[in-house]
């Protein structure tokens, strides 16, 4: 074995450091509704706008977000130029902002029409709030994901087929308007849920609920149920069981009441009385996991 060949061999690899971020969205100004598009929508896009220098360097192509990709795959550079990057992916890294600053920029790195190849573990480096104009994102519902192909590809029987499958998956969902980042979606024919991400750090925004809870004005009206809450992305997101036949646009005015409890509520300084305390206990055992 020659000298090279074994001082090649025996050298050690550099490893790249997992680097963990509670708040991976934290600084956008959409926070919640990153957060909502990553965990509780199942087909949805948004067009992206990248800084200046980015563009510069990269050149200027267009970009969306979605909430998943064929595969769960985290990027798509289309045949036509458009670029597609996917939030709901198999692979990731404690930090989700630098996972899809990588998945846009190998993308754009990648000619149209070939497989994007995105790392496992990124490292450090540049993150979406270094590459993005921020702004509130345009959000677009999709009954289905029709959106992801260009013409080409529609004539794909393979691809039609592979199409229909991923279309069968999506359960009904609206973007409820009382509320940022709030959803409705119908789970089964009997059952559906309004899911809310609230922008205010975990613990002040469970201090305001369990001072809901207290005084009994955590409900959206009759025949439904505070389901419990969950984390996600450092956020809070409370769930609300409701029945199944009305559609999204029923509870508007239920969520849009809440909502206003909710914000006068948040207001309220000091520490939570007795009441609230034991509110918060049992909220704290009705934390779900929603996936």
């Amino acid at each position: 074995m020659s000298k090279r060949r074994k001082s090649r061999e025996t050298a050690p690899k550099t490893k790249v450091r997992d680097i963990f971020v509670a708040r991976p969205f934290e600084g956008l100004a959409d926070e919640p509704e990153w957060v909502a598009l990553r965990e509780l929508v199942p087909a949805a896009s948004a067009p992206l706008t990248l800084k200046p220098e980015i563009v510069e360097e990269y050149g200027d192509r267009s970009v969306t977000l979605s909430t998943v990709l064929p595969m769960a795959w985290p990027a798509m550079s289309r045949r036509d130029g458009k670029v597609l990057i996917g939030l709901q992916r198999h692979v990731q890294s404690g930090d989700v902002s630098r996972d899809l600053a990588v998945a846009v920029l190998n993308a754009l790195s990648t000619e149209p029409g070939n497989t994007v190849s995105v790392p496992a573990l990124p490292g450090e480096g540049l993150r979406l709030q270094d590459l993005l104009v921020d702004g509130s994102l345009e959000i677009t519902m999709h009954d289905g994901f029709e959106y992801w192909l260009d013409a080409d590809q529609m004539q794909d029987a393979t691809v039609k087929a592979s199409l229909e499958r991923a279309n069968a998956s999506i359960y009904p969902t609206v973007r409820m308007a009382a509320a940022k980042a709030a959803y409705w979606c119908r789970v089964a024919p009997d059952k559906s849920h309004i899911r809310w991400v609230l922008s205010e750090p975990e613990d002040r925004a469970l201090d305001t609920l369990a001072r809901l809870s207290a005084a009994g004005e955590l409900l959206l009206g009759e025949d439904t149920k505070f389901a419990g809450m969950f984390r996600a992305h450092g956020l809070l997101v409370p769930v609300w069981d409701l029945p199944g036949e009305p559609e999204g646009a029923d509870f508007e005015a239920a969520l849009a009441d809440f909502a206003k409890r909710y914000a006068d509520t948040l207001s309220v300084d000091g520490p939570l009385d007795a009441a609230a305390r034991r509110a918060k206990q049992g909220l704290i055992g009705r934390q779900l996991t929603l996936r």
